[in-house]
């Protein structure tokens, strides 16, 4: 499984831990602190019990998020599946208006077929897949026949009575 982001804020910068509570506060294992030590947090002191500064946790936290990001460069989208930004196919890229202004870009992956995603504004479809056929399509209505579907599922009945 990979490793999840831990949200930095949830760490007081006015405040010190030791690594229990910091585990417990974050919703980690202990041994994940211990890890994390390992690779770079460092503790106020070295006398046990180990103590974190909570303003240098929260930096290391930042800096290990911003690590685990892999934007998509211009013309890719992230397959989910490949765990990559990935080209998509040449042929498979549509765009649903959602709202006026913004919709869902949807395309399948060139390497291993699967569904990828993005949420985007349709005036930015040049910028992000530059060079290729994006067509736009109207969002499905989600609700078929009347345009005010009545709740009451025993209208019939009542009518013909």
């Amino acid at each position: 499984m990979g490793a999840r982001r831990i949200n930095p804020n949830l760490v007081k910068i006015h405040h010190s831990y030791t690594a229990r509570e910091l585990a417990d506060r974050l919703g980690v294992h202990k041994n994940s602190i211990r890890h994390w030590q390992r690779n770079g947090l460092r503790p106020i002191d070295d006398h046990r019990p180990y103590v974190f500064d909570g303003t240098v946790v929260r930096d290391f936290l930042k800096l290990r998020n911003k690590s685990q990001k892999r934007p998509c460069p211009s013309g890719m989208l992230y397959c989910f599946r490949c765990r990559q930004p990935r080209r998509p196919g040449p042929t498979s890229v549509d765009y649903i208006v959602t709202k006026v202004g913004a919709g869902n870009l949807r395309a399948r992956c060139s390497h291993c077929g699967t569904a990828m995603c993005r949420r985007i504004r349709q005036d930015a479809i040049s910028t992000v897949l530059p060079g290729l056929l994006v067509q736009i399509r109207q969002v499905s209505p989600r609700l078929s026949g009347s345009s005010y579907p009545s709740p009451n599922c025993d209208l019939e009945r009542q009518m013909t009575a």
